[in-house]
């Protein structure tokens, strides 16, 4: 969205002509890379930018997508990346960072406007932090605050009651819990705000 209107701004004040921006405006849709077509009107139709999914590329596809991402004047977001893919990413932007146990990697180039309202990220088990810490670090980079609450399983159920104002005063809840997946049910009993239940395969189940 930066570089559409860094573009317009430069036709009105006459530094670039119509068929200058015509041609330019011809990557705007998308950038065919050959391995992967950037969708450069994400933020346009959804307010944030494409999310580069990492696992299954190689780091040099994963780098090459972020230098376009960012020659376009978007953040950067990378999810599943191990740190060898970040390293590789950190020599076109150096101020990359990295969430390990979430594996995602950030380019922030542009402040993202914040969001009103929490967002409970809640976990049945100290093995289920992974999979949240990918919702919760994803949502922080959109802009949404987050209050996590990990460990709060249903085989201990006064944890998560003796921490229900956390949940209670949150506008959405998201719930990770393995296999037996009974928390987010419990949740949902507690509050009257959407509860989004993520199953991992984590545990012995039920």
């Amino acid at each position: 969205m930066r570089k559409l209107r860094g573009l317009l701004e430069k036709l009105q004040a006459g530094e670039v002509t119509v068929d200058e921006v015509l041609k330019e405006l011809k990557n705007l849709p998308y950038e065919d890379l050959g391995f992967a077509r950037i969708d450069n009107h994400r933020s346009l139709r959804r307010g944030v930018p494409e999310v580069i999914y990492c696992q299954g590329k190689t780091t040099t596809q994963v780098a090459e997508i972020a230098r376009h991402m960012l020659e376009n004047g978007s953040n950067v977001m990378g999810t599943r990346a191990d740190i060898k893919t970040f390293h590789e990413v950190q020599l076109i932007a150096s101020d990359a960072k990295y969430y390990e146990t979430a594996r995602i990697f950030v380019v922030e180039r542009e402040k993202v406007a914040q969001n009103k309202g929490t967002i409970a990220v809640v976990t049945a088990g100290t093995s289920d932090i992974p999979v949240a810490e990918e919702a919760a670090v994803t949502a922080e980079v959109f802009g949404n605050p987050v209050k996590r609450l990990y460990d709060v399983g249903v085989a201990g159920i006064h944890r998560l009651l003796m921490n229900r104002e956390v949940i209670q005063s949150a506008r959405v809840i998201i719930v990770v819990a393995g296999m037996e997946g009974a928390l987010a049910s419990v949740v949902g009993g507690l509050v009257d705000k959407p509860v989004v239940a993520v199953p991992t395969s984590v545990g012995y189940g039920a």
